[in-house]
Protein backbone atom coordinates (compact mmCIF):
# COMPACT_ATOMS: atom_id res chain seq x y z
CA UNK A 1 0.00 0.00 0.00
CA UNK A 2 1.29 3.76 -0.99
CA UNK A 3 1.81 6.35 1.32
CA UNK A 4 -1.31 7.61 -0.30
CA UNK A 5 -3.39 4.81 -0.29
CA UNK A 6 -2.83 4.76 3.33
CA UNK A 7 -4.10 8.61 3.81
CA UNK A 8 -6.96 7.86 2.06
CA UNK A 9 -7.51 4.36 4.06
CA UNK A 10 -6.88 6.59 7.09
CA UNK A 11 -9.89 9.40 5.61
CA UNK A 12 -12.39 7.02 4.93
CA UNK A 13 -11.71 4.86 8.69
CA UNK A 14 -12.45 8.10 10.26
CA UNK A 15 -15.40 9.07 8.83
CA UNK A 16 -16.89 5.82 9.43
CA UNK A 17 -16.19 6.25 13.19
CA UNK A 18 -17.88 9.57 12.52
CA UNK A 19 -20.77 8.21 10.91
CA UNK A 20 -21.17 5.55 13.84
CA UNK A 21 -21.06 8.68 16.37
CA UNK A 22 -23.71 10.43 14.66
CA UNK A 23 -26.18 7.57 14.64
CA UNK A 24 -25.56 6.56 18.00
CA UNK A 25 -26.51 10.31 18.78
CA UNK A 26 -29.59 9.90 16.70
CA UNK A 27 -30.84 6.96 18.52
CA UNK A 28 -30.59 9.09 22.11
CA UNK A 29 -33.83 10.10 23.31
CA UNK A 30 -34.64 14.18 23.25
CA UNK A 31 -38.04 14.26 24.12
CA UNK A 32 -39.32 13.88 20.37
CA UNK A 33 -40.36 10.34 18.71
CA UNK A 34 -37.68 9.62 16.54
CA UNK A 35 -37.70 5.87 14.72
CA UNK A 36 -33.74 6.02 15.20
CA UNK A 37 -34.02 5.96 19.19
CA UNK A 38 -35.35 1.87 18.36
CA UNK A 39 -32.12 1.18 16.68
CA UNK A 40 -29.24 0.10 18.77
CA UNK A 41 -32.48 -2.17 21.09
CA UNK A 42 -31.66 -5.88 19.84
CA UNK A 43 -34.11 -8.61 20.96
CA UNK A 44 -33.38 -12.22 21.13
CA UNK A 45 -35.53 -13.96 18.55
CA UNK A 46 -35.48 -16.94 16.44
CA UNK A 47 -32.17 -17.97 18.11
CA UNK A 48 -30.40 -14.73 17.37
CA UNK A 49 -30.09 -10.67 18.31
CA UNK A 50 -32.19 -9.04 15.58
CA UNK A 51 -32.75 -5.01 15.23
CA UNK A 52 -36.32 -4.27 16.37
CA UNK A 53 -36.57 -2.59 12.65
CA UNK A 54 -36.50 -5.95 10.99
CA UNK A 55 -39.33 -7.19 13.14
CA UNK A 56 -41.98 -4.75 12.94
CA UNK A 57 -42.57 -1.56 11.00
CA UNK A 58 -42.07 1.51 12.87
CA UNK A 59 -43.50 4.91 12.61
CA UNK A 60 -44.29 7.91 14.17
CA UNK A 61 -47.60 9.04 13.86
CA UNK A 62 -47.33 11.93 16.46
CA UNK A 63 -44.37 14.18 17.69
CA UNK A 64 -44.28 11.91 21.25
CA UNK A 65 -44.71 8.94 20.19
CA UNK A 66 -43.84 6.16 18.32
CA UNK A 67 -45.91 2.75 17.18
CA UNK A 68 -44.43 -0.87 16.58
CA UNK A 69 -46.36 -3.10 13.94
CA UNK A 70 -44.78 -6.32 14.66
CA UNK A 71 -44.94 -8.86 11.90
CA UNK A 72 -45.12 -12.21 14.77
CA UNK A 73 -47.48 -12.27 17.03
CA UNK A 74 -44.71 -14.53 18.99
CA UNK A 75 -42.21 -11.68 19.16
CA UNK A 76 -43.94 -9.09 20.92
CA UNK A 77 -43.50 -10.13 24.22
CA UNK A 78 -40.06 -10.49 23.37
CA UNK A 79 -39.56 -6.83 21.45
CA UNK A 80 -41.66 -6.03 24.58
CA UNK A 81 -38.63 -6.87 27.03
CA UNK A 82 -35.57 -5.65 24.82
CA UNK A 83 -37.46 -1.86 24.69
CA UNK A 84 -37.89 -2.19 28.95
CA UNK A 85 -34.47 -3.47 29.37
CA UNK A 86 -32.75 -0.87 27.27
CA UNK A 87 -31.47 2.58 28.92
CA UNK A 88 -34.22 4.43 26.65
CA UNK A 89 -36.51 5.03 29.84
CA UNK A 90 -39.49 4.62 27.76
CA UNK A 91 -41.94 2.18 28.27
CA UNK A 92 -44.42 0.43 25.04
CA UNK A 93 -48.78 -0.12 25.87
CA UNK A 94 -49.42 -3.19 24.12
CA UNK A 95 -52.33 -3.82 22.35
CA UNK A 96 -52.66 -7.26 20.22
CA UNK A 97 -49.37 -7.05 17.66
CA UNK A 98 -49.21 -2.65 17.42
CA UNK A 99 -47.32 -1.56 20.48
CA UNK A 100 -47.78 2.21 21.17
CA UNK A 101 -45.01 3.87 22.88
CA UNK A 102 -45.29 7.27 24.47
CA UNK A 103 -42.54 9.33 24.37
CA UNK A 104 -42.55 11.49 28.09
CA UNK A 105 -40.60 14.86 28.17
CA UNK A 106 -37.17 14.78 29.45
CA UNK A 107 -36.31 16.18 33.15
CA UNK A 108 -33.50 17.90 34.45
CA UNK A 109 -31.84 14.48 35.71
CA UNK A 110 -32.33 12.98 32.54
CA UNK A 111 -31.14 15.77 30.12
CA UNK A 112 -27.89 15.42 32.38
CA UNK A 113 -27.50 12.11 32.16
CA UNK A 114 -28.27 12.41 28.41
CA UNK A 115 -25.41 14.35 28.19
CA UNK A 116 -23.08 11.93 30.11
CA UNK A 117 -24.01 9.24 27.93
CA UNK A 118 -23.52 11.62 24.81
CA UNK A 119 -19.88 12.36 26.27
CA UNK A 120 -18.91 8.72 26.08
CA UNK A 121 -19.73 8.00 22.84
CA UNK A 122 -18.40 11.23 21.90
CA UNK A 123 -14.95 9.84 23.91
CA UNK A 124 -15.36 6.22 22.03
CA UNK A 125 -14.87 7.74 18.81
CA UNK A 126 -12.26 10.01 19.77
CA UNK A 127 -10.68 6.51 20.49
CA UNK A 128 -11.83 4.91 17.50
CA UNK A 129 -10.04 7.75 15.28
CA UNK A 130 -6.77 8.25 17.44
CA UNK A 131 -6.50 4.49 17.23
CA UNK A 132 -6.80 5.12 13.28
CA UNK A 133 -4.39 7.62 13.68
CA UNK A 134 -1.77 5.33 15.21
CA UNK A 135 -2.20 2.72 12.75
CA UNK A 136 -1.80 4.86 10.12
CA UNK A 137 1.66 6.48 11.33
CA UNK A 138 2.51 2.57 12.22
CA UNK A 139 2.44 2.27 8.20
CA UNK A 140 4.55 5.31 7.28
CA UNK A 141 6.98 4.37 9.52
CA UNK A 142 6.72 1.08 8.02
CA UNK A 143 7.27 2.58 5.07
CA UNK A 144 10.03 4.32 6.16
CA UNK A 145 12.16 1.82 7.41
CA UNK A 146 11.64 0.03 3.79
CA UNK A 147 12.94 2.61 2.30
CA UNK A 148 9.70 3.29 0.21
CA UNK A 149 9.75 6.64 1.85
CA UNK A 150 12.32 9.27 2.30
CA UNK A 151 11.93 11.03 6.06
CA UNK A 152 10.44 14.47 4.68
CA UNK A 153 8.03 12.88 3.21
CA UNK A 154 7.53 10.51 5.98
CA UNK A 155 6.81 13.95 8.19
CA UNK A 156 5.08 15.53 5.84
CA UNK A 157 2.33 12.56 5.34
CA UNK A 158 2.22 12.14 9.49
CA UNK A 159 1.10 16.12 9.15
CA UNK A 160 -1.85 15.37 7.23
CA UNK A 161 -2.78 12.74 9.18
CA UNK A 162 -2.95 14.68 11.96
CA UNK A 163 -4.40 17.40 10.30
CA UNK A 164 -7.24 14.70 9.37
CA UNK A 165 -7.77 13.33 13.46
CA UNK A 166 -7.86 16.95 13.92
CA UNK A 167 -10.67 17.47 11.85
CA UNK A 168 -12.99 14.86 12.55
CA UNK A 169 -12.57 15.10 16.37
CA UNK A 170 -13.60 18.93 15.85
CA UNK A 171 -16.40 17.64 13.32
CA UNK A 172 -17.44 15.47 16.22
CA UNK A 173 -17.12 17.90 18.70
CA UNK A 174 -19.58 20.41 16.88
CA UNK A 175 -22.11 17.45 16.66
CA UNK A 176 -21.87 16.75 20.09
CA UNK A 177 -22.25 20.50 21.08
CA UNK A 178 -24.92 21.05 18.90
CA UNK A 179 -26.99 17.70 20.41
CA UNK A 180 -26.36 18.58 23.67
CA UNK A 181 -28.07 21.94 23.38
CA UNK A 182 -30.83 20.18 21.17
CA UNK A 183 -31.56 18.54 24.43
CA UNK A 184 -31.07 20.90 27.14
CA UNK A 185 -33.84 23.23 25.65
CA UNK A 186 -36.81 22.42 27.62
Amino acid sequence: MTSEDTISNCNSKMRKAYEIFTHDLASLRTGRANVSMLDIIKAEVYGQKMSINQLATISTPEPRLITVQVWDQNNVSLIDAAIKKSNLGINPQIDGQLMRIPIPSLNEERRVELKKIMGSLAEKAKISIRNIRREANDNLKKDMKDKKLGEDEYKSYEKKIQNLTDKQISELEKKLKGKEKEIMII
